[in-house]
């Protein structure tokens, strides 16, 4: 019976610590192009700026008037950011399932340099914009691949 208390106790007090973990997240962006004929950009983004979102937040009094335009632009865009090349998913024989390998391969290359550096893979979002009909032609396949690791962890 003792030992049974010992070891709630013992889960309950990590189960505290983890619950109050605290994080900091990083995500890496992949854009896969799905233009026929290989016409299109694929690239894997990463963020190496240091932003503050309260700095480009404004806030609503009576849910009409928004400041949203006094945020200029270009104080939104960053321009620290590394770029990997992708290749498109297409080509001018159609769907390149040796594409879609190679950038397989760049990805998992990234997933396991961050791992290594401490971050874990938390969440896994992703959407497509597809060809809109005949006269559109364009399209982009693009994952979101968001990052944690505990704050103060060793950085690299």
């Amino acid at each position: 019976m003792r030992i049974m208390r010992i070891s709630l106790l013992t889960l309950s007090i990590l189960f505290l610590q983890e619950s109050k973990a605290q994080y900091e997240f990083k995500i890496i962006t992949t854009v896969e192009s799905i233009i026929p004929s290989g016409l299109g950009r694929s690239r894997l983004i990463e963020n190496t700026g240091v932003v503050s979102a309260d700095d480009l937040t404004t806030e609503r009094k009576d849910g009409t008037e928004s400041r949203q335009g006094s945020v200029k632009r270009s104080e939104v865009k960053i321009d620290e950011l590394n770029e990997t090349k992708l290749v498109n998913f297409f080509n001018f024989g159609g769907i390149n399932f040796r594409n879609i390998a190679s950038n397989d391969a760049v990805i998992t290359s990234k997933l396991n340099s961050f791992t290594k550096d401490g971050w874990e893979l938390a969440y896994v979002t992703s959407a497509v914009e597809s060809n809109g009909g005949k006269d559109d032609g364009e399209g982009i396949f693009i994952t979101r691949f968001i990052f944690r690791r505990l704050l103060g962890a060793n950085k690299k």
